[in-house]
């Protein structure tokens, strides 16, 4: 039987270098495997079929590099990239694990790192467009507190707006095609962080001097970290505009960032979440930023790359499944799916307020009686996702 669900650069799966290339390390525990060449990385990721490679500055030339060590090291990823065909979609800046970044970059309270902070972003920036990258990631990990009275929030967010204006300033000087992407993230490592989630970051982006150019980058496990459902959230980006960018991993409930493979964790939300955005059509890549779990040697690594792009295709195809069905489609007019879609007050507020059966003649009993027929709706989404459907 031919396997259906093999990738294709068409597909627009990417990765981080940062993903495969994690060596097992975490806070209790040294790593497990040795550093990987992103070369490699490059390589490895084209075999299996993805479509492109995103990067922290950090996870290509190491912090503190020459000029001409700085040149060399992106020499020979170009040329990576260019045998192998990979795109460099999105970039972003390692602002979070150097001891100078302790207090934040952009919200630090030392003058002087904040600077220091946007210089580096901006030097990355020059290099992501030289690449082809069109969308800049900003994930704040260290723009928090751990105490109420280290940071004050208000002026914090001040000096989160000023960065992004100044960064919005110089992309709009040089003429480059690229927009930033927020991650929002409840917290770790930070105690609290800034923009928590998608909502937050939706609310501060309004504040922004160029908001058109700032949208969000939301993660599947920061939000679930928050207890939120995350394609309702992505809905909400979708719905406002604003979804630039998308992390796909997989989480099990309200604990650490987990980063497990996409699929595993809420199998349920990943389900939907491949439905919402293939039904909106969103063409944006798929990103996938997880962890290869420490217990294995890089045949886990790929093995999990792999499935994270087999998951997401198998999900495709089982949410184009359910929408096909004739039986689901039924359903869906029975919960009145068809209704929600029409404006409740087209004909506008003076007609409604002239409708007695609007509410003097509307017969509330009669309307609390009728049924949702959500549970057999729910099931037959849970048949199609278990591969059962009748």
């Amino acid at each position: 039987m031919t396997d259906r669900f093999i990738p294709t650069p068409g597909d627009k799966f990417t990765f981080g270098l940062w993903t495969v290339g994690w060596q097992g390390n975490d806070p209790f525990g040294t790593p497990t495997r040795p550093a990987l060449d992103p070369v490699e990385s490059v390589e490895k990721l084209a075999e299996l079929g993805a479509y492109g490679v995103t990067f922290h500055d950090d996870d290509l030339i190491p912090f503190g590099s020459s000029d001409a060590d700085r040149e060399a090291v992106v020499k020979r990823f170009r040329a990576a990239l260019d045998a192998t065909g990979l795109k460099v979609p999105m970039a972003t800046t390692n602002l979070f694990t150097h001891p100078v970044f302790k207090d934040g970059g952009f919200t630090s309270n030392d003058r002087d790192v904040r600077r220091f902070a946007l210089r580096k972003v901006i030097r990355n920036i020059d290099l992501a467009v030289e690449l082809g990258a069109t969308t800049y990631v900003a994930w704040g990990g260290r723009e928090g507190a751990e105490s109420g009275a280290a940071k004050d929030v208000r002026v914090a967010l001040d000096r989160m707006k000023e960065a992004f204006d100044l960064l919005g300033e110089y992309v709009t000087r040089q003429g480059y095609d690229l927009r930033f992407a927020i991650e929002p993230k409840p917290n770790e490592p930070r105690g609290d962080i800034l923009l928590p989630t998608i909502g937050h970051a939706l609310a501060f982006i309004e504040r922004l001097e160029r908001p058109e150019l700032v949208g969000v980058n939301p993660e599947t496990g920061h939000e679930q970290m928050a207890g939120l459902n995350f394609p309702h959230g992505i809905a909400q980006a979708l719905w406002a505009g604003k979804l630039y960018h998308i992390d796909l991993n997989g989480q099990s409930g309200i604990k650490y960032d987990q980063d497990f493979r996409f699929g595993a964790g809420d199998l349920r939300q990943a389900f939907w979440l491949v439905d919402l955005l293939e039904s909106a059509g969103y063409e944006g890549p798929r990103h996938f930023d997880f962890k290869p779990v420490r217990t294995d040697g890089f045949d886990g690594v790929w093995e999990s790359a792999k499935n994270c792009m087999r998951n997401y295709l198998i999900l495709k195809d089982r949410a184009a499944a359910f929408r096909a069905d004739p039986v689901v489609q039924q359903a869906l007019q029975d919960s009145r799916l068809d209704e929600l879609a029409q404006p409740t007050a087209a004909d506008g507020l003076d007609a409604l307020l002239a409708d007695k059966g609007a509410y003097e003649d509307f017969d509330v009993q009669a309307a609390a009686e009728r049924s949702m027929a959500f549970e057999r709706l729910d099931q037959l989404a849970m048949e199609h996702l278990l591969g059962v459907a009748r």
